[in-house]
């Protein structure tokens, strides 16, 4: 009976197969020796272990094979994976630097960026025009298109809301037609705005191909990491060069302000951005933790005010915005229609530390830029938690943050020329690997635009980071001795000099510099010493060679000297002792000053004995052998063949260019009162110091140089440091550098 039942249940169960299988519910797999085998191959999506017969039952499908083919595609593609097939600004969202970047551009002339010669016709914005500028003004330019690494274009992509007067009409047909374009490659695309009302897209309207985007309000989404670049939005009024120092003068403690949060803003009644500032008066207190919105603004904003409009536009018009910006500990900084915000910028210039709720918005430099150490990263969909968040945050680590601040907006962000000059600079960096810039150098003094790796790419070879690392600078010094007059006498005042400097016990070598005409004099013309002293003659007989980064240069401090120069050994050893604890700084002799002229309204240079001074002349003066290689590499070759033709204001262009970079003074160190007269009553250099053409030579150099640096980096300082024990009533043999007393 039982066997029976089995024979029954199998007979059924046959049955049912082969009822199934006649109405197309079954499929068997294909042959492998089928003559189909590969026709699972031919397209994408096929897996191996799915290969079944197409269905030749009764129930026939709807769609074509096509539509099947892209029904099934579409089970294994993401939704972005979809968007990129149909928008042109993805067609390179696959790209980075070892797939869309063509090296071999950059091998035989370095990084070099060329810009496109303006097409008639086509009129750019400020914003543009000043991009573009710093471009041309910049150490990486080549007129050259044989000779770039990098291309930019001369057609002004920065907006591209179709609903802006800036917008560029028809310029994909006007980038295809360009002969260099090679569908984007080596190419970088800057862009403030994209999209428009109401989505507000990041579609730039043309297909970038494989250009890379140096674009503000970027989303990570569909940022390219490692061959874009996110950078911030700017407004029309940002400076192209110089631009503000930061608000924060001197720290305080406890570091907290007037108000712990604050925002006023726009307030978006419909669309994108809505959301976050709609919410923002849930945590407004009215004490503390202001936050301001405002329904008025646009043509019709009345026609969809609602409940709050006319309360929160009230509240508003109560309130200043920069007096909030600078009395406040943080700064809120809400998305509003784009990612990104002019409020950003705004609260890292008041050294107010931002508060971010913009959520997928890929921040400005990051690739390079570590933003915890200066801002707070907020999520947008837990904004009840901001107030209780901010108010935890140990005062400790609010002075860091605001300290932060105030590099980055010096260091990166306070001009377009400095925005510019960080992307190429970023670019550069990923081309040549080998020579880019670590974490520390990016995100501590002086930043990575006065780091330069192809002079080092270790720490220890800069004079910013010894204390970082815990270590001292070389305690020896290369005297270098600039000497523009024949040789005539062994009593003449750089003989003097080279025997007084040869005797400091820190000093490992005396390089002679011959500018002169004359031909170098015999080896034996020179006083024995017991250091190396070496002989070079001037490349060119032009004075910035005395700056020039020569290899011959064994130690990290430079003497630097002029030949007339009249310091004696205690002297010497007493600068380079100060110089080792101020090893950023220039440190020396004889001081000069600068002031504002009212009546002239520019820059005026006295030699007058003062109260204070802003610059050591190099004349006698000590400061780290890197500063030689910034003066020959960063600065422009305008300023040195200047200073070159007129051989004058070589030392005012170096205390320039050292005061830019460390943001702080110089340091005098005692001398003698009769420096000045000496040096007057040298016969050398007599008809130089008392020739007033000189001294409007240096007035009109101030102002040139101010100029080029689009501010006046110059920092007046009181302090001269002098030898413990210096003119006090003791015995002079309790005192180490006594003879500076008796001089």
């Amino acid at each position: 009976m039982q066997a029976k039942k089995r024979y029954l249940i199998l007979f059924s169960t046959g049955a049912c197969l082969i009822l199934l299988f006649c109405l197309g519910g079954i499929k068997l797999p294909l042959s492998r020796r089928g003559p189909n085998r590969r026709d699972g191959r031919s397209f994408p999506g096929y897996h191996p272990r799915a290969r079944w017969r197409p269905s030749m039952g009764y129930l026939q499908p709807f769609s074509s094979w096509e539509q099947q083919r892209g029904d099934d595609l579409s089970e294994h593609i993401s939704p972005r994976q979809k968007r990129d097939a149909n928008s042109g600004l993805y067609a390179g969202k696959r790209c980075r630097m070892e797939s869309c970047f063509d090296f071999s551009l950059c091998e035989r002339n370095g990084f070099k960026v060329y810009v496109y010669p303006q097409q008639k016709g086509e009129k750019l914005s400020e914003s543009y025009q000043n991009i573009l500028s710093s471009i041309e003004g910049s150490r990486f330019y080549t007129s050259d298109p044989g000779q770039a690494c990098l291309f930019v274009l001369s057609l002004d992509t920065l907006d591209r809301d179709q609903l802006s007067p800036q917008y560029v009409h028809n310029l994909r047909a006007k980038i295809q037609s360009l002969p260099l374009w090679n569908g984007g490659r080596n190419h970088i695309i800057f862009n403030l705005y994209s999209g428009t009302w109401p989505d507000y897209t990041e579609d730039l309207g043309f297909d970038i191909g494989l250009a890379m985007l140096a674009k503000a309000s970027i989303s990570t989404e569909n940022f390219r990491p490692k061959f874009d670049v996110s950078i911030p939005l700017f407004s029309k009024d940002h400076p192209r060069t110089g631009g503000e120092r930061g608000y924060l003068k001197r720290n305080t403690i406890p570091p907290y302000r007037k108000y712990m949060l604050v925002f006023k803003g726009k307030r978006y009644l419909t669309g994108i951005g809505s959301d976050t500032r709609n919410a923002l008066y849930h945590v407004h207190n009215s004490e503390d933790v202001v936050l301001l919105t405002t329904c008025k603004h646009g043509k019709d904003w009345q026609k969809h005010k609602d409940a709050r409009c006319d309360k929160d536009n009230t509240e508003y018009d109560k309130y200043d915005y920069r007096e909030m910006l600078y009395n406040s500990t943080f700064c809120l900084v809400p998305r509003g229609r784009r990612l990104g915000s002019f409020r950003f910028l705004e609260a890292l210039q008041a050294a107010c530390v931002p508060v971010m709720l913009s959520n997928g918005w890929e921040l400005p430099f990051s690739e390079v830029i570590d933003w915890n150490t200066a801002a707070v990263i907020g999520d947008e969909r837990l904004l009840l938690q901001i107030p209780s968040t901010v108010r935890s945050i140990h005062q400790d680590k609010i002075l860091s943050l605001r300290q932060q601040t105030q590099f980055l907006w010096e260091a990166y962000f306070n001009s377009v020329e400095k925005i510019v000059l960080t992307t190429l600079e970023l670019i550069q960096d990923r081309v040549l690997q080998h020579t880019s810039r670590s974490s520390l150098m990016w995100n501590s003094l002086p930043g990575g635009l006065f780091t330069l790796p192809q002079y080092s790419t270790h720490l220890r070879d800069f004079p910013f980071y010894y204390a970082k690392l815990g270590i001292k600078p070389n305690p020896k010094f290369t005297a270098i001795i600039h000497v523009v007059t024949p040789l005539v006498s062994q009593s003449q005042p750089v003989m003097k000099l080279l025997v007084a400097v040869a005797k400091s016990q820190y000093c490992a070598q005396v390089t002679v510099l011959w500018n002169c005409d004359k031909p170098l004099p015999a080896k034996h013309r020179w006083p024995a010493t017991s250091v190396p002293v070496i002989v070079i003659e001037g490349e060119r007989k032009v004075i910035s060679s005395r700056f020039l980064p020569y290899n011959t240069i064994p130690t990290d401090a430079v003497l630097s000297l002029d030949e007339d120069t009249v310091l004696s050994t205690t002297e010497v050893d007493f600068a380079f002792t100060v110089w080792q604890s101020f090893p950023d700084r220039i440190v020396g002799y004889p001081a000069r000053s600068h002031f504002w002229d009212g009546n002239k309204e520019q820059w005026g240079y006295t030699s007058k004995w003062t109260n204070d001074y802003s610059m050591v002349l190099t004349g006698a003066a000590i400061y780290h052998k890197y500063y030689h290689y910034l003066y020959t590499t960063y600065l422009p070759a305008s300023l040195k063949n200047m200073v070159d033709q007129m051989s004058n204001c070589e030392d005012i262009l170096m205390n320039f260019l050292v005061s830019s970079v460390s943001k702080l003074p110089p340091i005098k160190v005692t001398q003698k009162k009769q420096y000045k007269e000496t040096m007057m009553g040298q016969s050398s250099r007599a008809s130089r110091w008392a020739d007033p053409d000189h001294f409007a030579q240096r007035q009109t150099c101030m102002n040139k140089f101010a100029n080029w640096f689009g501010t006046m980096p110059l920092v007046h300082s009181q302090m001269r440091l002098d030898p413990v024990l210096f003119k006090d009533q003791v015995s002079i043999l309790r005192k180490k550098y006594r003879e500076i007393e008796r001089l």
